[in-house]
């Protein structure tokens, strides 16, 4: 059974500040499902012989993957 598609927006930004030779640092901002869009699941049935007679048939009921993560994080490079 196909469901819905799936859509996501990721987005991130790096920045590398030198701070002596052979060393540097990176500051990361990273955002997933930046537009925090809901993902829906396909619909599902309890077992294959009572698939249609379920109350759920062809129902939407639940989402997959997360709402909108952000994560932050310094990196030394030496």
């Amino acid at each position: 059974m196909a469901g819905p598609p799936l859509r996501r927006i990721d987005f991130s930004l790096f920045k590398t500040i030198p701070i002596a030779e052979g060393t540097r640092l990176e500051f990361r901002a990273e955002c997933f499902n930046l537009a925090n869009t809901p993902n829906f699941a396909v619909p599902t049935a309890a077992s294959f012989t009572n698939f249609i007679n379920t109350s759920t048939f062809g129902r939407i009921t639940g989402t997959l993957g997360n709402p909108r993560e952000l994560q932050f994080a310094l990196k030394l490079y030496f």
